[in-house]
């Protein structure tokens, strides 16, 4: 594969167009292009890549807190960026089509749940990676489409067509993909797409809040929560989800967090999870 598609990340483990901030099991990634209101250019996606890949296998991060920089938390593809140095034809398009869908995929595969604090627009490819989140919190400036129609280009694209049903039901999809059109602020909330509105000062406050409500879990008690939930949306009955939950909890059962966080309620602490 050649550079173009390749993820991406500096020798020292820093990123060019994302910062990663970790406080202790948290990880804060803010998309770091605020001149271009954090325009997915082909550098963003390969990092993004790299990222959210890498993330896998790392169970030193529990949560992942995602937001843009500036007025706004992604525009979409970068339309003004020069890839006139990239290979044409079908085999390109393809490979150039993944570094983008790629990163959906591996942020709904990753372990972590990951809260996107969506700071204004969100169009296009931003649109996919809010709806790729576990939780989104926005702001009332929020405005979110699947621009990718506005171009001559069919809706569905980057996983929109997979999330956006699932979470807002056929029909507001369809009309959303079909238009084109922005959901803002107040129909994003009680559509059930955001979980809250708040205001711009107050969105980290109330990301972080999230993220610590998570962690205050187990660690393999919420890894196995959101691999339950991917995979129970596209179970075929109830009988294969309580399957899949039996198994789980029979699992976890087995745990030292398990047993120390019985050992917690009963003697009305905090417990102390391992992650063992």
């Amino acid at each position: 594969m050649s550079e173009f598609h390749e993820p991406r990340v500096n020798p020292d483990g820093s990123y060019d167009t994302l910062t990663v901030e970790k406080q202790g099991a948290l990880d804060i990634v803010t998309l770091n292009r605020p001149e271009a209101l954090n325009a997915l250019s082909r550098q963003m996606m390969l990092e993004l890549q790299h990222y959210f890949g890498k993330l896998y296998t790392d169970h030193t991060v529990r949560v992942v807190v995602l937001t843009g920089a500036g007025r706004g938390f992604c525009s979409g593809l970068d339309l003004k960026e020069d890839r006139s140095d990239e290979p044409a034809g079908p085999v390109n398009g393809m490979r150039t089509q993944r570094r983008v869908s790629e990163i959906m995929l591996r942020m709904h595969r990753a372990p972590q749940p990951i809260i996107s604090l969506i700071n204004g627009p969100a169009s296009g490819g931003g649109f996919g990676l809010a709806l790729a989140s576990d939780i989104r919190i926005a702001t009332p400036t929020v405005r979110m489409n699947a621009a990718f129609i506005r171009i001559g280009l069919s809706a569905c694209d980057v996983g929109v067509s997979y999330f956006l049903p699932r979470l807002v039901g056929s029909a507001l999809a369809s009309e959303l993909l079909l238009t084109g059109n922005f959901i803002e602020a107040e129909r994003a909330l009680s559509s059930g797409l955001v979980s809250a509105i708040v205001e711009q000062d107050q969105l980290m406050e109330a990301g972080l809040k999230m993220a610590k409500d998570i962690i205050r879990n187990s660690p393999m008690g919420v890894r196995l929560t959101k691999d339950c939930l991917n995979m129970s949306i596209d179970a075929p009955s109830l009988d294969a989800v309580i399957a899949m939950e039996d198994r789980q909890q029979i699992l976890i059962s087995a745990t030292g967090d398990m047993r120390e966080g019985v050992s917690a309620f009963l003697e009305k602490r905090e417990p102390d999870y391992r992650d063992d």
